[in-house]
């Protein structure tokens, strides 16, 4: 499905409808039109608590919105601004063994004058009946708010790392140097960079969505607006055969008393772990850099293990991907498994899009069978607990430890051992 296709997808109508009973207009705001344009970003900077957006910065994104699915609630009492905001379009998520169209959200925003008039709800139920109308098996979101999606059947099901690294501790223990070398990137090239890296190894992690041209030229200092633009820097590794295998963008903030700074990394891609560990090695021997910050690292990146002293690395893993199942067999069929399974299991859907009982069968090539069956169910769990799971990221014995998944102990552990992956799922971006 491409993205032209899903942004003439008509508004929901029972949202349309239970909008319009309270006096508002549910509508698709139009970014070939300059009124419609204006008033959605504007009124997504300010969902966001963002300062108003300058031309240049609407002008840009824009241009990233036009791909989008674009939806504004209007109070005509309120003046011309939408006084609630979504967007959505269709990318490609990966998963162990392949792919499946997944219909992203985002900019989802209420204005705090019209909070608690159950709005978002109706944002967020039209948008998952229109995933299910387009055939999209499954919806993922970034959430800035962790307690809000869950009622709408979402799970956290792509954990990432945010590490904190005293440099000035911890020391180089990740051996010599490789053959290839490292090189300043203007912000052009690093922009670049980072967009054809992110596409080429995106497909082997599952979790990972396709990036935009937008989304970049962030990471690299060219979005207008961007206060730090200025200070961003970038490198990229080149291997022994000239090939670009990695890059970082990042900033240094100086610290306060002493000729120190802190560097702050905006984004790490990279193709090979040669080049990964050429990476953390700069960012460990960086002259006058006593601590580096970063976000969104799979929880499997090797940096605990490329410095002398474990203790100068702080690790916090938390949420980040969230996805929704709609379509429990083309979602569970769209992926291969770790090991072989025959269990029936229970979902339950309040909102009804993957409810019931399902045979499930994986084979030993990993490749899964799954049917609506009327026999007793092995594992029971909720629709959240599901799509936390699907991805491969979160065991289902944890959450069974947790009490939010039931059934006989040898049918969770054998789940657990058929949906987890490695290496460990990462969504690199947020969206």
């Amino acid at each position: 499905m491409t993205a032209p296709e899903e942004t003439i997808i008509s508004v929901d109508p029972d949202s349309q409808r239970r909008l319009r009973e309270r006096g508002l207009d549910y509508r698709i705001a139009d970014m070939a039109v300059d009124a419609d344009a204006e008033g959605f970003l504007r009124a997504d900077s300010r969902g966001f608590l963002d300062e108003d957006p300058t031309d240049a910065e609407l002008a840009q994104a824009r241009e990233t919105m036009r791909a989008r699915r674009n939806i504004g609630v209007y109070d005509p009492a309120a003046g011309t601004w939408p006084i609630a905001t979504v967007n959505s379009w269709v990318t490609p998520l990966t998963l162990p063994g392949g792919e499946v169209d997944m219909w992203a959200i985002s900019s989802v925003t209420v204005a705090g004058t019209h909070r608690r008039r159950g709005i978002a709800r109706d944002l967020l139920e039209g948008e998952l009946r229109a995933a299910a109308r387009a055939g999209a098996p499954v919806a993922g979101l970034t959430a800035s708010e962790a307690t809000i999606y869950g009622r709408y059947g979402f799970g956290p099901a792509v954990p990432v790392m945010r590490f904190t690294l005293d440099t000035a501790r911890a020391g180089w223990a990740g051996g010599e140097a490789s053959a290839g070398r490292l090189v300043y990137a203007d912000k052009q090239t690093l922009a670049d960079d980072l967009e054809r890296l992110h596409e080429a190894s995106r497909s082997h992690r599952s979790g990972q969505i396709a990036g935009w041209r937008g989304r970049w030229q962030r990471m690299a200092g060219l979005a207008a607006g961007d206060k730090e633009a200025a200070a961003v820097r970038g490198v990229r590794f080149i291997d022994a055969d000239g090939a670009v295998q990695g890059a970082m963008a990042y900033t240094l903030a100086e610290l306060p008393g002493g000729f120190r700074s802190e560097m702050r990394i905006r984004s790490i891609i990279t193709a090979s772990d040669e080049a990964l560990r050429a990476i953390w090695r700069f960012v460990v021997q960086h002259d006058l850099v006593t601590t580096a910050r970063v976000d969104l690292r799979p929880l499997d990146d090797p940096l605990p293990w490329l410095v002398a002293d474990q203790r100068a690395v702080t690790a916090e893993v938390h949420d980040h991907g969230w996805l929704r199942v709609l379509d429990i067999e083309a979602a569970l069929g769209a992926r291969t498994y770790s090991a072989p399974l025959d269990i029936v299991l229970r979902v339950e859907d309040p909102l009804g899009f993957a409810a019931g009982d399902w045979r499930i069968r994986i084979d030993e090539s990993g490749r899964c069978r799954i049917a609506a069956t009327s026999a007793s169910p092995d594992v029971t769990l909720g629709v959240v607990e599901l799509s936390t799971i699907y991805a491969g990221g979160v065991s289902a014995s944890q959450l069974a430890a947790a009490g939010r998944v039931h059934g006989d102990g040898d049918a969770l552990s054998a789940l657990s051992r058929a949906f987890l992956t490695a290496p460990a799922v990462l969504l690199g971006i947020w969206y």
